[in-house]
């Protein structure tokens, strides 16, 4: 307790992740965040968490319980939208978004947004009037590719703030000191421990699985999968596993009834029951029109699962075609047919050496090496 009390390093994230408070008094949010930050609890002794209150995600199964009360909980009211009003009722909370952040941002001397976001843009510029504290903004989608009018304007913003203030993104896209590449967690001990097992048992046997861990919907490549696989006839095709969920599952469901191999939509899963579809997978498909760094590629790669992956944003920097994976290029739909049909060709010798050297790429993204940067290279905290 006394090392506590002398240390009590705090840290204040603010971001619009979904919170909400259940019946139980009870506060829940989405389980990656939940999870990457009670493991920020190894460096920090509090921390206190703005979020948006999501109300409709109150039924949310990928939203977990905050249960380590060093996690302190703020709401705020929750905007967003396309239409007019939208926008305006985002200028409007603007005034009273800022106040509340202000005043805790007082308070600490270690801040974390995490954009693009409202409530992160309004960080980035109280990041130039508190010069005496230390920022990180995490910038979660691709630092290149094509995007909003609000996601340029932060990505400007952020290339322009001060030494105070450290910019993460996905890939090495800046030579500015403070913009630096920096992988996302989704790994811990267990995970490694559960993936050199599974790697074990790991065969390019006689049917070749694959798998898909996402939103189900255009923007992800869901739509050329189905068509990828309509149009490929094999015997080594094996089973094909879609983990996720949407408003379009029915829809996709019924395209699956065009594919003659066994199609399964497994909607939302818990953590556990994903990694037993990553181990029964020899390859991940994820042809996405847009993507920062998803953390499914470095969980399959953790679990063995080989990746077939478009060849956007910073993807490239970790997977290589016919090094460690297959990269997809445009047109994709196209493109991910002759993908397919080529890796259901691949040498089991060389998919284990794949499998082999992908885990070993995947500590980068285990949450002891994310703390060790976020320590070390962020903060600097002695």
């Amino acid at each position: 307790m006394s090392e506590y009390i002398q240390r009590n390093i705090k840290l204040l994230v603010v971001s619009d992740t979904g919170i909400v408070l259940d019946k139980d008094g009870n506060y829940k949010a989405f389980g990656p965040v939940v999870k990457e930050l009670k493991n920020l609890l190894d460096v920090f002794d509090e921390i206190t968490w703005i979020g948006f209150n999501r109300k409709k995600q109150i039924n949310n199964k990928s939203y977990v319980k905050i249960s380590d009360n060093r996690i302190k909980v703020v709401l705020l009211e929750e905007v967003g939208g396309n239409t007019i009003f939208d926008k305006i009722k985002i200028i409007i909370s603007y005034p009273k978004m800022f106040s509340i952040i202000n005043k805790l941002i007082i308070k600490h001397k270690y801040i974390h947004s995490r954009a693009p976001s409202n409530p992160s843009i309004i960080v980035m510029f109280l990041s130039l009037l508190y010069l005496d504290k230390v920022f990180w903004h995490k910038y979660a989608g691709s630092w290149i590719d094509h995007a909003s009018f609000f996601y340029k304007l932060q990505r400007f913003i952020l290339s322009k703030l001060r030494s105070n203030s450290v910019v993460s993104i996905n890939g090495k896209f800046s030579n500015k000191k403070n913009i630096i590449s920096f992988e996302n967690p989704c790994l811990d001990e267990k995970d490694r421990k559960l993936g050199k097992l599974i790697l074990k048992s790991k065969k390019l046997r006689d049917k070749v699985n694959f798998c898909f861990v996402g939103g189900l919907n255009s923007k992800k490549g869901v739509d050329d999968i189905l068509n990828a696989f309509k149009n490929i006839s094999s015997k080594k095709i094996g089973e094909i596993h879609f983990v996720g969920n949407s408003e379009l599952k029915d829809y996709y469901m019924k395209l699956s009834e065009e594919i003659s191999y066994k199609t399964v939509f497994h909607g939302f899963l818990a953590k556990d029951e994903i990694k037993k579809i990553y181990k029964i997978s020899n390859f991940i498909l994820l042809p996405s029109k847009s993507e920062g760094f998803p953390k499914v590629i470095g969980e399959g790669m953790n679990f063995g699962a080989i990746p077939i992956v478009s060849n956007i944003s910073c993807i490239n920097e970790y997977i290589n075609t016919n090094k460690n994976g297959y990269l997809i290029e445009k047109p994709i739909s196209e493109n991910l047919i002759n993908v397919i049909k080529e890796c259901l060709s691949l040498d089991e010798k060389i998919y284990l050496d794949w499998v082999d050297s992908n885990y070993k790429i995947a500590e980068k993204f285990t949450y002891s090496y994310y703390n060790y940067r976020v320590k070390n290279e962020i903060f600097k905290i002695n």
